[in-house]
């Protein structure tokens, strides 16, 4: 088996996956918070998470993977106020508007969903090892952990605890005993949720849940911890502690997280209106467009949803679903016993490199379209799904594909990248390289390879090709 390599925020740096145990992988994923219906910023780590299970599950034998569910909360406890309801009748909808909403991109279900208040015995067991290892101490009702007691916190963000009280303006509880000190259960009044626990009725603190869950079915040490961006810090930085110093081990070795999504370019807003909810956006575009526009752009790299971005997904799946309709008329592939495509499998094994996948896919898109016979052709087509399978996409018979994609295909056709347009790109992505601007370097390069356009980089320059002619 080849070797995946993946970007560890912790180290900085890409490393070669390695595993607890030979053959077996675990997985955990920090999910949504269930208050609301979840947005376009909810669906990214969802789907690339989903492409790294996919991933895993071709290369290793065993796969273990969670995404919990975040069923307590503050804001949850003000939903179920506003409509006069348990906070269960709040959780249980938005748990399976989630589930709904990830299907429909084609988000295969994790291993496990574990919830919060399932797990209440296992949050006050780990509080109570911490407090018996001096790491956790209670005051005024409150069980906080006691930040200087771990002497590696901040190494996750590359943060210093003396930067972080710095810059720290929110006014410090007078019942911790340092000001970095975290919550890991607070008291709830008669009228919030809450269960009873040797420091009295209350619930628990945000962070401290995952730890507990990761505990209970994965183990003291994790093979990868993944979420969004915005988690390092305080959230993951925080899991670090608790796991470590509860358990005397290594809590996770590899940490891997995605970048944000902004929408025309701005940071998601609701007071701006630029939150967009994942259902609203299936009436503008079935939900494999939706998830290929998603993984677009590198998972470590910004995403900015836009229309273009939308319409040129459309078009590319447009253009493969007719390419296997030549082959496959109205009946549908089964690859289940063909192998990826080589190239595909080394783009998602180098830190989940997806845009250069796409790229590949393309290329087996033009093959396919130039097979001299019949057989060649099907089996070009079973290459073809099985590699694109991998990114969860080309999952349906072609003819449906298109008849869902149909009415959006004549606005797709409009935006079909001009010479002209494809000439700029590539010269502008020249000298992105030139001044070492690597990042929009790749981003260019990413913008090319959703049009269809395929680029080598030789000792004479860039060539181009577009991927379908």
């Amino acid at each position: 088996m080849s070797a995946i390599y993946l970007y560890n925020t912790l180290a900085g740096q890409k490393e070669v996956l390695t595993t607890e145990l030979p053959g077996r992988v675990t997985m955990y994923v920090c999910g949504p918070t269930v208050y609301n219906y979840a947005h376009i910023g909810n669906a990214r780590p969802a789907v690339v998470f989903d492409v790294l299970a996919r991933l895993l599950r071709h290369d290793y034998r065993c796969v273990l993977y969670a995404r919990n569910f975040t069923d307590v909360d503050d804001k949850i406890n003000a939903a179920a106020v506003a409509e006069g309801v348990g906070i269960d009748t709040i959780t249980d909808r938005y748990i399976e508007a989630y589930h709904e909403d990830l299907e429909a991109l084609g988000v295969k279900p994790p291993d496990l969903e574990p919830r919060v208040t399932e797990h209440i015995a296992d949050i006050i067991e780990l509080i109570q090892a911490l407090i018996i290892r001096g790491h956790a101490y209670e005051a005024s009702g409150h069980v906080l952990f006691h930040v200087p007691s771990y002497s590696a916190y901040g190494a996750l963000s590359k943060r210093k605890p003396e930067d972080m009280l710095a810059g720290a303006r929110v006014e410090v509880a007078p019942y911790k005993r340092s000001p970095l000190d975290f919550v890991l259960w607070k008291p709830s009044s008669e009228n919030q949720p809450g269960w009873t626990s040797p420091w009295g009725y209350g619930r628990p603190g945000w962070h401290v849940e995952c730890s507990a869950m990761i505990g209970k079915h994965l183990g003291t040490t994790i093979d990868i911890h993944g979420g969004g961006q915005d988690l390092i810090f305080p959230h993951h930085e925080n899991e670090i502690a608790q796991g470590t110093c509860a358990n005397g081990t290594r809590y996770c070795r590899t940490w891997v997280h995605n970048s944000f999504v902004t929408v025309d370019g701005q940071k998601m807003s609701k007071s701006k209106g630029k939150v967009l909810l994942i259902r609203d956006l299936f009436a503008q575009a079935p939900g494999e467009a939706i998830r290929l526009a998603l993984l677009s752009t590198h998972y470590r790299h910004p995403l900015d949803w836009n229309e273009r971005r939308q319409v040129q997904s459309i078009g590319t799946l447009t253009r493969w679903y007719t390419s296997l309709a030549r082959v496959e008329g109205d009946k549908f592939t089964d690859c289940s016993d063909t192998e990826p495509d080589g190239k595909v499998l080394e783009a998602l094994r180098d830190d989940l490199n997806v845009p250069l996948a796409l790229a590949r896919l393309h290329e087996l898109c033009r093959q396919l379209d130039r097979a001299s016979t019949a057989d060649l052709a099907h089996e070009l087509a079973e290459k073809f799904r099985v590699s694109a399978g991998l990114l969860g996409l080309l999952q349906k018979p072609a003819q449906l594909a298109l008849s869902e994609l149909r009415g959006e295909t004549d606005r797709a056709e409009v935006e079909e990248i001009s010479l002209e347009c494809i000439e700029a790109l590539v010269h502008q992505r020249q000298e992105a390289r030139h001044q070492r601007d690597f990042s929009r370097a790749d981003a260019l390069r990413e913008q090319l390879e959703l049009a269809g356009v395929v680029i080598e980089d030789t000792e004479q320059g860039p060539r181009w090709h577009k991927a379908i002619s």
